[in-house]
């Protein structure tokens, strides 16, 4: 009896030995998978994004050659995360380099070229010119990709969909990414309508709201655990998550995400002031003010004139050197933004119905319904439907779009 009874306890240990080597190996599908949520938010404390938890992390990148798709903005304390890297001695091979390029200064729309990094002399691949997915080429030879970028929150800020596509290109290859992840300015409400797939594009690919509430990784896990990627291939993920953060927290972001949103200001307005790029009115790219001013040339409303020049980041904006009217924007708080909570769509219902030239209000592209992620809204607006109209047809889709989000939050929530 007593040998049955010491072999059973063999069994089990052996067992449990088993799993827990399974459960420590790296580069595992944890997409899918629910993970305990990080503490909510203590006041006083300021969260602590993904890439700073290094001890979390450079253990699961020794030893592999690792590709980083970074820009200014991947940062650990004030050094940047190949620094860090580099100085840690992690095999770093190579730098994808997203829209607005490695140092983020070039131009809204600006094609980034591929080239080498002058400090380091490391490779650098445009994911912003030629081609937007990583090739089995630029693959080649790395054992595992990472992904640091401070991400805005708003569907067509087109980080997300870099973000996809190495997703995609990843596992068609059999990289596993690790997403270091970052807290999210607009991380506290959910709101727009959700994109209709036939309207998919860079500024926006999945059917999402305009604002979804959720971090990088937790973006990660939903598009790799729906099967959005192409043929519902999946990838092998694993995020890094924020410390100190929740749904709720009034994050400040320490560098501006982008040339064009130079403070936390125009990072609110920006979910309800970049419907305007698909039409006449400036939204102040070419001055001081971005996303912080909107006017055009013979405008009626407003009593703020603004003229567009080039400048770094705007090298060609929208309505240069034309005098412009319009609002500034700038007397607004951004304590009073934050908990507005919700796109406000005044701004664009206003300007259009007094505009003096409807017919031209709209540009000829179809940039703005990508913007929209339909054809509805800009129906609704030339037809003079209220924002409480234009906003009940958004409610169902946002309703369905929260349950599935709930599936794949890494922090507790704003509701």
């Amino acid at each position: 009896m007593m040998v049955k009874l010491k072999t059973f306890v063999a069994i089990q240990c052996l067992l449990f030995l088993l799993l827990l080597a399974c459960s420590q190996k790296t580069g595992s599908d944890t997409s899918s998978l629910p993970q305990t949520k990080e503490e909510p938010q203590v006041i006083g404390v300021l969260p602590k994004p993904g890439a700073e938890r290094l001890g979390e992390y450079l253990p699961i990148l020794k030893g592999k050659k690792i590709a980083a798709v970074v820009n200014h903005t991947s940062t650990v304390g004030g050094t940047h995360l190949v620094d860090t890297f580099l100085k840690s001695g992690v095999n770093l091979v190579k730098i994808f380099a997203p829209e607005h390029g490695f140092r983020g200064t070039a131009s809204d729309g600006e094609q980034i070229k591929d080239g080498k990094d002058q400090k380091t002399g490391l490779p650098i691949i445009s994911l912003y010119g030629k081609e937007k997915k990583p090739s089995p080429s630029n693959l080649r030879g790395i054992d595992l990709l990472v992904f640091d970028i401070q991400d805005v929150g708003v569907r067509f800020y087109t980080f997300i969909s870099t973000l996809s596509y190495v997703l995609e290109a990843c596992a068609e290859q059999s990289i596993p990414v690790l997403v270091l992840d970052r807290p999210n300015p607009n991380g506290h409400y959910v709101d727009g309508q959700v994109l209709k797939k036939e309207f998919a594009s860079f500024v926006g690919l999945h059917e999402v709201p305009v604002v979804y509430g959720m971090t990088i990784g937790e973006y990660a896990r939903m598009v790799n655990g729906e099967g959005w990627l192409s043929n519902s291939i999946k990838c092998q993920l694993e995020v890094i998550p924020c410390q100190n953060y929740d749904h709720k927290t009034k994050y400040e972001v320490p560098i501006k995400p982008s040339p064009n949103l130079p403070n936390m200001r125009a990072i609110l307005l920006y979910p309800s002031l970049c419907f305007f790029e698909g039409t006449v009115v400036s939204v102040g790219r070419g001055t001081d003010k971005q996303f912080q001013v909107i006017g055009a040339p013979n405008a009626s409303v407003g009593d703020f004139k603004f003229m567009p020049q080039p400048m770094e980041g705007a090298l060609n904006p929208p309505q240069k050197g034309k005098e412009c009217r319009g609002h500034d924007l700038c007397s607004l708080s951004v304590d009073s933004l934050f908990k507005i909570k919700r796109i406000n769509l005044a701004y664009l219902l206003d300007f259009y119905s007094s505009y003096p030239d409807k017919k031209h209000f709209f540009l000829e592209t179809a940039h703005f319904d990508a913007l929209a992620g339909s054809k509805e809204l800009k129906q609704q607006i030339i037809a003079g439907k209220p924002e409480p109209e234009i906003r009940a047809g958004w409610e169902a889709g946002v309703k369905r779009f929260k349950e599935v989000r709930k599936k794949y939050l890494l922090y507790y929530d704003f509701e």
